[in-house]
C-alpha cells in the first residue's frame, strides 16, 4: 500500500486513523525511522499482524463503502490529492 501525505508546520507528519489502526499504531508510541531508497515508519517493538492489517482495510472499506452518495474515482483521478485532502471535504 502506498500513501501520498502532506508534511506540515515542523514537519509533522499525519498518519490516517486507518492506518495508525491497521498496523496498531497509538498515541504515544514510539516508531522507528529507517532511511534507505525512501524513508520507512515501523513501530517500535511491535509484531505487525499481517491478518489484523487486512481485516482493519477490509473493515475501513466497508465503510466507504457504505457512505451515501459516495462516487467511485476514475483510474488516476486521485493520483495528485494527498489522503489528507481526499478526507477533509
Amino acid at each position: 500500500m502506498t500513501l501520498k501525505l502532506r508534511v506540515g508546520r515542523k514537519g509533522y507528519i499525519i498518519l490516517p486513523k486507518a492506518i495508525r489502526d491497521a498496523v496498531g499504531i497509538d498515541e504515544g508510541d514510539e516508531v522507528v525511522v529507517e532511511i534507505r531508497d525512501g524513508i520507512v515508519l515501523k513501530p517500535v517493538r511491535k509484531k505487525l499482524d499481517v491478518d489484523r492489517v487486512r481485516s482493519e482495510l477490509r473493515r475501513h472499506v466497508e465503510k466507504v463503502r457504505k457512505l451515501k452518495d459516495r462516487l467511485e474515482p476514475k483510474p488516476g483521478e486521485l493520483a495528485s490529492i494527498s489522503l489528507e485532502e481526499e478526507f477533509m471535504s
